[in-house]
């Protein structure tokens, strides 16, 4: 197609000017599209999966099923949960480089309101188990497309800053969905099982508005079809060829699936940083998932309304750590991003192990405020290890699979998370998590002066 030159085809004139700043408007806009749909949407999963930790606090306090489903088994579900979740991890992105990010998160959405519907209905035990893998399933459908679909949208120069501010979404959506659902369950309605209804009935509002507003690629788009990084003088066929490219996978890639997989697997910082998030990842989820029965247990004079609130604070404080971390490591660390992870391990480290002592005192105050601080560490190390870190440190052409791996890496340390509160008291259970996150910042400590390939300008 070389010889093709464009004075071959006299009769299509050439892209003028206007033409060009126009297209690159547009462009724009379908990214500020696209960032806000893929950021309602990943918060949007939040609704349905905090409704289980929500709705605990009334089915631990439900006389027809002392016995049945006690905080062991509630444990043993979150782990069935996290589990078919950190599966999930290592499996949908392949399906969404395959059929798209529209088709992947579309299905998980809809077996995320099935399952929960199925919970709001039922209290059998085996109705909740196999709910809770068809949940953890359906969840994990979320992260690594919606990552791909960003990815297709925005260029390597920006996708630092963009991805830190992005990964807001998890935060957000833990912090607003428990006293959202709390509010509607046990004022409104006064049962446990419509915090699984409203949840629902929440991810079902936000699936219509992803189906409206969401597209896969700039190619699907056609007012968005110049390529991220194309050149205010790029032709139209340049910048329908470079769109293209970021959203079709080479034809080896599609021979060897799992080239990439061995390839991360060889990597040595990328094991690195799927060991460190498998250490973080217990401490997030206990809290995500048991907080309100933590502060109820600490405080038990602040009834249930109160014990789902209290946690905002770890949540609220979720929101501010990926963009503050992601500042520290642009600016302050010039690119290096495992400093700002062990300045954030070794912060967490010391809230976690003061957590018992410090929340004795009886205060909701004090409360928060340690919630606050552990959030902040927590998320904070969370994004930069997860996003923006194994994104980095991924080869050329493997940057999606790194961030899959550590991810799922992640996952699996997320299931103990889920499991051990409902098995070991306070002390050993947060005394352990410090020591777990300690052991994290260790193993990232000797790449404190590590920078990636190509540091984000």
């Amino acid at each position: 197609m070389a010889d093709l030159a464009p004075q071959s085809v006299p009769h299509e004139p050439p892209v003028p000017p206007g033409s060009t700043r126009a297209a690159l408007r547009t462009a724009a806009r379908w990214r500020r599209q696209i960032f806000a749909v893929t950021w309602l949407a990943y918060a949007g999963f939040y609704f349905v999966r905090q409704a289980f930790a929500v709705a605990k606090l009334g089915i631990l306090d439900d006389p027809t099923l002392h016995g049945v489903l006690t905080e062991r088994v509630l444990g043993v579900l979150d782990a069935v949960y996290l589990a078919a979740y950190a599966v999930g991890q290592f499996l949908w992105g392949m399906w969404a480089d395959r059929f798209g990010p529209r088709v992947v998160v579309t299905v998980g959405m809809l077996g995320a309101i099935a399952a929960a519907c199925t919970m709001g209905v039922s209290s059998a035990l085996l109705v909740f188990g196999g709910a809770m893998v068809v949940q953890g399933l359906s969840q994990s459908a979320g992260w690594a497309p919606m990552c791909k679909n960003m990815g297709n949208f925005f260029p390597v120069r920006t996708r630092g800053r963009v991805l830190g501010l992005w990964s807001t979404n998890y935060a957000f959506g833990g912090l607003a969905a428990p006293p959202f659902l709390a509010w509607w369950a046990y004022q409104v309605l006064g049962s446990w099982h419509a915090a699984f209804l409203v949840g629902a009935a929440t991810l079902a509002v936000v699936l219509v508005v992803f189906l409206l507003f969401q597209r896969d690629a700039p190619p699907d788009a056609p007012a968005a079809n110049a390529p991220p990084d194309a050149a205010p003088t790029a032709s139209k066929a340049a910048a329908s060829t470079a769109a293209a490219s970021t959203s079709t996978p080479p034809a080896a890639a599609r021979r060897a699936p799992f080239a990439p997989y061995r390839a991360a697997l060889q990597d040595r910082m990328v094991l690195t940083l799927g060991a460190a998030y498998f250490l973080l990842k217990p401490a997030r989820y206990a809290i995500l998932l048991w907080g309100p029965v933590l502060v109820s247990e600490r405080l038990p004079a602040v009834g249930k309304v109160g014990a789902t609130v209290i946690p905002i604070s770890f949540g609220a404080a979720g929101v501010l750590a990926p963009m503050l971390i992601g500042w520290l490591s642009d600016t302050v660390f010039r690119s290096r991003r495992v400093p700002p992870c062990v300045l954030a391990l070794a912060v967490l480290t010391g809230a976690l192990a003061l957590f018992m002592p410090l929340t004795a005192t009886g205060s909701a105050v004090v409360m928060m405020a340690v919630l606050a601080v552990i959030g902040l560490a927590v998320y904070a190390a969370d994004a930069m290890i997860s996003c923006v870190a194994a994104v980095d440190f991924g080869s050329a052409g493997g940057a999606g699979t790194a961030a899959g791996l550590v991810n799922g890496c992640g996952s699996i340390g997320a299931v103990l998370g889920g499991l051990l509160p409902g098995f070991l008291p306070g002390t050993a259970l947060f005394h352990g998590f410090a020591g777990a996150a300690l052991v994290a910042g260790l193993l990232l400590l000797p790449h404190w002066n590590r920078r990636p390939a190509t540091p984000s300008p």
